[in-house]
C-alpha cells in the first residue's frame, strides 16, 4: 500500500492537464507533479487522502522518449517555461489531448473537433514581462523570474526564450544602473526595501515599448539617469514611456498607490485585425500579440455575420466586441473592472465604432439590468470559469448561440456540462496555442441551443 513519504520508482504513463504526471503504484493512480510521460522517476509521495495521491520528483532517473535538450541554462529551476525541453510538434499534440480528455470526462460529445492553431511564433512571443527583483547567493542585486515552486527565490533569465532581445537589453541597463545606485529590493518576509519589479510591454504589432519600475516608497530613488541609459539603448523597437508605480501593498502583486511618468506617455498601442488598441501600464491584453489575431479570428469565424445584438460578457478592455461589432448591430460588452471599461470606452472611440456599448458592472447583476435580448453571447470569463449563479441566469436568458473563450479548460469542460445539461449542445471546438512551452492553452467553443442546430 502507498503510504505517505514512501519513496518509489516508477514508470509516467500518462501527462494530464496542467503538467501532471500519472503514474500507478499497487493499482493506485499516483499524480507526480512536472513529469513528463514516459519517463522513470524516483519520487516520494507527499499526499494521500483517500484515493487522491500526490508525490514530487526527487530524480529524473530515464528520460522521455520526447524530451530534447532545452534551449536555455535555467530550464528546470525558472519558472516561465514548463515545455521547453519537448518539441513544439509533440506540445500541441499533448495539449490537444489534454483537452479532449478533459472534454470527453465531462460528456462533452458529438461536436466538430477543429484541431489546434498553432502560434505564429514559437519563440519571443510574449508581450509582457513582470520581472522580479531579489539576490543572488552572494547578496548582488538580481532581476528575472521566479524560481520553480520557490516563494522568494529569483531565477536570472539570460538567454529567455519567450521575449527577443528588447526585454534583455533593458532588463540589463536598468539591473546594471540600480545596482550601483546601491538601493535594496523588497523582501517579502520583512517588507522592507524599495525595489519590486520591473515590468516591460512590447506591442508585438507595432514595436512600441513600455517601461515600469515598481517600487516601494521607502527610500529615494534618483532615475532620471535611469531615463537616459534606457533612451540611449540601441534596440529593434521604439521606448514610448517609461513610468515609475509606487507600491506599498504587502502583497506579491502590483497594486497603484501612485504612478508617475518619467518620460514619454503611459500606453502602447497595437493593431490588430485593422483595429488599433491602447495599451497601459495594467491593461489586460492577451500576452501573445500575433497569436491573439489568430485567436480573434476563431472567435469572429464562429460568431458568423449579419449578427443583431452581442453581449460580450467579461469583456475586459473590449477588444473582443470591437473586433466582433463589424458583424452585429450592437454590441454590449459588461466587465467588472472600471479601469478595463474606461479603456473599452476609449478604444471603440479611437476605432470610430459607434454600435458598442460598455457597462461596468458583474455580470450576474447587469444581466438583470439588460432590456435587449441577445442573438449572440460571447463569454471569455477569468480562468475559475463562469459563476454558478451568472451561469445559470445565462442560461434562463436563453441565447440561441454562445462562443466560449477559455484559458482554463478544467473550468470550460465544467461550465461546458453545465449548458448541456440545460438544452445547449457544443457545435464546434478550437484550441489556439497563445502559450508555447507551457502548459496552457485557449479553447474557443461555439455551443447552439439544440432547437437552433
Amino acid at each position: 500500500m502507498v503510504k505517505k513519504g514512501s519513496i518509489l520508482t516508477v514508470t509516467i504513463a500518462d501527462t494530464v492537464f496542467p503538467n501532471k504526471g500519472v503514474a500507478y503504484v499497487d493499482g493506485e493512480r499516483v499524480i507526480v507533479h512536472d513529469a513528463l510521460e514516459g519517463q522513470t522517476v524516483r519520487i516520494k509521495i507527499t499526499k494521500k487522502r483517500g484515493s487522491k495521491i500526490e508525490a514530487k520528483i526527487l530524480e529524473v532517473l530515464e528520460r522521455s522518449p520526447l524530451e530534447q535538450e532545452a534551449p536555455c541554462a535555467q530550464f528546470g529551476t525558472c519558472g516561465g517555461c514548463t515545455y521547453l525541453h519537448i518539441p513544439y510538434e509533440s506540445q500541441l499534440e499533448l495539449k490537444t489531448r489534454q483537452v479532449l480528455e478533459l472534454l470527453a470526462d465531462a460528456g462533452i460529445q458529438g461536436f466538430e473537433f477543429l484541431g489546434i492553431q498553432p502560434s505564429p511564433n514559437v519563440t519571443a512571443y510574449r508581450n509582457k514581462m513582470e520581472y522580479t527583483f531579489g539576490d543572488t547567493e552572494d547578496g548582488i542585486l538580481s532581476l528575472g523570474l521566479h524560481r520553480k515552486r520557490m516563494r522568494y527565490e529569483v531565477s536570472p533569465v539570460a538567454g529567455c526564450q519567450l521575449v527577443d532581445e528588447d526585454f534583455l537589453s533593458i532588463l540589463d541597463a536598468a539591473l546594471d544602473y540600480l545596482r550601483s545606485s546601491n538601493v535594496p529590493f523588497y523582501h517579502k518576509k520583512s517588507h522592507q526595501g524599495v525595489l519590486r519589479h520591473l515590468v516591460i510591454r512590447k506591442a508585438g504589432t507595432t514595436g512600441e515599448i513600455l517601461v515600469n519600475l515598481v517600487t516601494t516608497s521607502q527610500g529615494g530613488l534618483e532615475l532620471a539617469g535611469l531615463v537616459q541609459k534606457l533612451l540611449s539603448l540601441d534596440l529593434m523597437g521604439t521606448i514610448k514611456g517609461i513610468l515609475h508605480t509606487i507600491n506599498d501593498g504587502k502583497a506579491d502583486a502590483i497594486q497603484v498607490d501612485a504612478l508617475h511618468v518619467l518620460w514619454g506617455r503611459d500606453y502602447i498601442t497595437e493593431k490588430i485585425l485593422g483595429l488599433t488598441f491602447r495599451v497601459t501600464a495594467f491593461s489586460f491584453f492577451q500576452t501573445n500579440s500575433h497569436g491573439a489575431e489568430k485567436l480573434f479570428t476563431v472567435v469572429r469565424d464562429f460568431a458568423g455575420q449579419d449578427l443583431g445584438v452581442v453581449f460580450d460578457l467579461y469583456c475586459g478592455t473590449g477588444t473582443i466586441a470591437q473586433i466582433i461589432s463589424p458583424q452585429a448591430k450592437k454590441v454590449i460588452g459588461i466587465e467588472i473592472v472600471p479601469e478595463a471599461i474606461e479603456a473599452a470606452r476609449k478604444n471603440a472611440q479611437l476605432n470610430g465604432l459607434d454600435n458598442c456599448r460598455f457597462i461596468v458592472g458583474d455580470v450576474l447583476a447587469e444581466l438583470d439590468n439588460l432590456q435587449e435580448k441577445p442573438d449572440l453571447v460571447i463569454l471569455d470569463p477569468p480562468r475559475s470559469g463562469i459563476h454558478p449563479k451568472a451561469l445559470d441566469k445565462l442560461i434562463a436568458v436563453r441565447p440561441p448561440r454562445l462562443v466560449y473563450v477559455s484559458c482554463q479548460p478544467v473550468s470550460l469542460a465544467r461550465d461546458l456540462a453545465v449548458f448541456s445539461a440545460n438544452g445547449y449542445r457544443v457545435v464546434k471546438v478550437r484550441c489556439v496555442d497563445m502559450f508555447p512551452h507551457t502548459p496552457h492553452v485557449e479553447c474557443v467553443t461555439l455551443i447552439s441551443r439544440v432547437e437552433n442546430i
